[in-house]
This record gives structure tokens, sequence and C-alpha cells, in this order.
């Protein structure tokens, strides 16, 4: 049986840079095969630099909502995020 969650999860966001930064050192661990990209590295890291929804959606994990539960695999998880307040 396949079944779908769907979640909607209020974050507040104390400390932009520190969200950026992270996601910023995790691309660079990823294993991404560069070459193949549109973008490089620097490139790539500015982007999620500049933009905090992307690099916030980008730290989510959503395998990890569900591990530890006997006879249940996760796969094809999508995550986004939007602003709320402007």
């Amino acid at each position: 049986m396949t079944i779908s969650i769907h979640c909607r999860l209020t974050v507040t966001v104390t400390d932009p840079d520190a969200v950026t930064a992270l996601a910023v050192r995790r691309l660079g661990t990823a294993d991404i095969d560069w070459p193949a990209e549109a973008d490089d590295l620097p490139t790539a890291a500015a982007e999620l630099r500049a933009d905090l929804l992307n690099s916030l959606a980008g730290l989510a994990e959503p395998d990890r909502m569900l591990a530890g539960i006997p006879g249940v695999t996760t796969g094809g998880g999508r995550v986004w995020a939007e602003r709320e307040d402007e």
C-alpha cells in the first residue's frame, strides 16, 4: 500500500546566516557530479547564500520523519518553503 503524508510545518528563523551557511556546507559534502550539472559548486553555493527559503527546504529531511518504523520505507519526498509574512 502506498500512502501520501502531507505535512505543513511553520518555523521561525532567527539566524538566517546560520541556516544558509549550513545549507552551503551540506552542499559541499553532497554526492553531486558537478561536471554533469549546469552550475558549479561556487555558483550553487552563492545561490543558496542568497536564498533562505531554498536553503531551509534543502535542509529538511522528510525520510527521517518515519525512520525506524518497522515495515515502512520512504521515497519520492518533495519539500519546499514558502514565506508567510511579508
